[in-house]
Parts: structure tokens; C-alpha cells; sequence
């Protein structure tokens, strides 16, 4: 957030960018403002926070507050800066894609784990899309203005993504899977056994009412909340107090298999911001406790592959598929899994 701002300027002046817009939730208890927009805006510090309420830049129903300010259940917070926001500021850099397949229509990347797919607050530079528009030119804009982007894949997930290089191949694929013909598989490892092999996780997911930077299921007399998601997982191997499993979506909502896998008891491994980094399974042994630790060392993110990628291609009409291999970190982590199993049950 920036801290140049003139308390002068009203939210109609033109000269003002709208960063942020939240509307609390009717389960609201009032909180300083400060705190709620911590729980907001990722990577924010509350001190940065703090400078732009004092320079005017947050609003709350029209008003200019201060930090003991309470926001309370259906109230609208508002940032406003007079700088666009630097996600809409897209800048060409020269970083190495690994582009598994090209032709004039659409490109398909092989993502690493660790690289943002889009900028957005605290990542401004070294995003996929910076990537994407150094490497190629007039990638067409998808409905939220993101260059060549047709889905998006979380920063520490690992896997692959479709890139559009033509508005007819943007629409045409888009419209695949917004209509759920496009096929994609995840590989995951989660906490826990499954005691069926294989089923599908359906409930409506949305922002969480207290903490924004999650995503949770909403069910009971909420279960019309959020958006519909449809989650089919199969076990793949049993290693343990952790399972090797393959997901496929049916819809693609934000975090979805770290939302759906939690919602039936089986948080991913290392999934920092769904509490997945702590021991959720297993035994109190000391020993027990520093094989894990290095497994999360090992994997130093959410265990989470986009491994498979199908659809159709939108000039061709040819049914398209691709695959990319479990990355190393992920297969280290499986073994090092599989002898701990292994070793278990001979009682070594």
C-alpha cells in the first residue's frame, strides 16, 4: 500500500484508484478497522496499513476514518490511492518459461511451484504473466484484463496452464471450462487415510466469514453461500498417517482441493494458510516429529500438482491432452513417505 496521499481528494474525484472494496459480512462483530483489513489484504503490515489511515486512503460507507475506527456487519471499506493499482501496471520481464507445446493459437506452460501466476498485492514483479507478454506479444485480455490468462493455478502449486494467443482461442477456451468440458488432475498428498478409495466432495465454496485469505465450504443454512464446486478424488497410494491421491475438477473455484480436501478431514501436507504445516496425523514421538519437519523441508509448500491437462483445441477442434511429470520435491517427499510406511509396518 502506498503512503502518498492527499485526505483532500474525495472517493468521487477522479483522481483516486480504488486498490481494495470490502463488504463485511453480516457475521461481523465490530473491529477496528486496522485489524480488518490484516485479515483482507494479503502480505499487508499492519504498520503500512496504519500510515494509509493516516494519510486518508481508507473509507468506510463514504468516510474517511481513523484506525480505532469499528467496522461492523454490512459495512463498506473502501482503499483509494491516487496511483493505479500495480497489477493493472503490467511490466515485460525476461523470465524462462518452460513451454511444453506451441502453435498459433495457444501455449501450454509447465508452471514451477513458488511463481505467482499474476501480479497482484506484494507481487508486482516476476509473475507468470511477466513472463507471458515478454515472450509473446498482444496476448489477448481475458474478462479481468490478465493477458493470455484462461485459469490460474495457486503460487505453490506446481503444474500446468493453457495460454491463449488469440481472442477466438481466449472465448474458446474460457467457454470450455466455464462449461466443465476441459479436463484437469491434480496429485496431492493430504493428511490421513481414506477409508473409501475413491468419491467426490460437492459444497458451495466462498470467502471465509472471518478470514479472507481463506476460502471455506459453506454448509447448513449457509449452504446456498459462495459458489458451486465438485471435487472427484481417488486414492492413489496409503503411506501412512499421509495419502497419495489424484484429484479431478469438475469446477474450478479458488483453492478448491485445499478447501474441498480440508472440508472432509484430509488438509494437504505443508498447506501453510489451511493449517496443513502442523502434525495433524500421527504419533507424539520425538523422532516421529523430526521425520516430518524434514518432509516439510523437503516440500516446502502445499503438496499440490496440476498434473494433467485436457481439452479442445479451438481451431483444430482436436481433443488435446498433456501431462506433466510429479515435480522432485513432491517425489522426494512420497519416498521419503513410503519407507517411513514401509518401516512401520515391518516394526523396524
Amino acid at each position: 500500500m502506498s503512503e502518498e496521499f492527499s485526505p483532500k481528494l474525495r472517493p468521487e474525484n477522479n483522481s483516486l484508484h480504488e486498490h481494495y472494496k470490502f463488504t463485511a459480512g453480516e457475521s461481523q462483530k465490530p473491529l477496528r478497522v486496522d485489524k480488518f483489513l490484516m485479515n483482507f489484504i494479503e502480505n499487508a503490515t499492519r504498520s503500512k496499513i496504519q500510515q494509509n489511515i493516516k494519510n486518508g486512503a481508507v473509507w468506510v460507507n463514504g468516510e474517511v476514518v481513523k484506525s480505532n475506527h469499528k467496522v461492523k456487519a454490512g459495512d463498506e471499506v473502501r482503499v483509494l490511492l491516487e496511483h493505479p493499482p500495480h497489477e493493472n501496471l503490467l511490466i515485460a520481464e525476461d523470465i524462462p518459461l518452460n513451454i511444453i507445446y506451441e502453435d498459433d493459437h495457444l501455449v501450454i506452460v509447465d508452471k514451477p511451484a513458488g511463481m505467482v501466476v499474476h501480479p497482484g498485492h506484494g507481487n508486482y514483479t516476476g509473475t507468470l504473466i511477466n513472463a507471458l507478454i515478454h515472450h509473446f506479444e498482444n496476448l489477448p485480455n481475458n474478462s479481468s484484463d490478465r493477458p493470455g490468462l484462461v485459469h490460474r493455478i495457486d503460487k505453490d502449486t506446481s503444474g500446468l496452464l493453457v495460454i491463449a494467443k488469440t481472442e477466438h482461442a481466449m472465448a474458446h477456451l474460457s467457454d470450455q471450462f466455464a462449461n466443465k468440458t476441459s479436463e484437469r488432475e491434480y496429485i496431492a498428498i493430504v493428511w490421513g487415510s481414506f477409508d473409501e478409495k475413491q468419491g467426490t466432495v460437492e459444497g458451495n465454496i466462498g470467502r471465509h466469514p472471518k478470514n479472507r485469505l481463506q476460502n471455506t465450504v459453506w454448509s447448513g443454512d449457509d449452504a446456498d453461500k459462495g459458489k458451486p464446486a465438485v471435487t472427484h478424488y481417488e486414492v492413489i497410494e496409503d503411506l501412512g498417517y499421509v495419502t497419495l491421491v489424484k484429484c479431478k475438477l469438475e469446477t474450478g473455484r479458488t483453492h478448491q482441493i485445499r478447501v474441498h480436501m480440508k472440508h472432509i478431514g484430509h488438509t494437504l501436507f505443508n498447506d501453510e494458510r489451511y493449517g496443513g504445516d502442523h502434525i495433524l496425523k500421527g504419533t507424539n514421538f520425538t523422532k516421529y516429529k523430526q521425520f516430518v519437519d524434514n518432509c516439510f523441508k523437503i516440500l516446502p509448500r502445499q503438496a499440490l500438482h496440476a498434473r494433467t491437462l485436457g481439452f479442445q483445441h479451438p481451431h483444430t477442434g482436436e481433443r488435446m491432452s498433456f501431462e506433466s511429470p510429479i515435480p522432485e520435491d513432491m517425489l522426494r517427499c512420497i519416498e521419503k513417505w513410503r519407507s517411513y510406511a514401509s518401516n512401520s509396518l515391518s516394526g523396524s
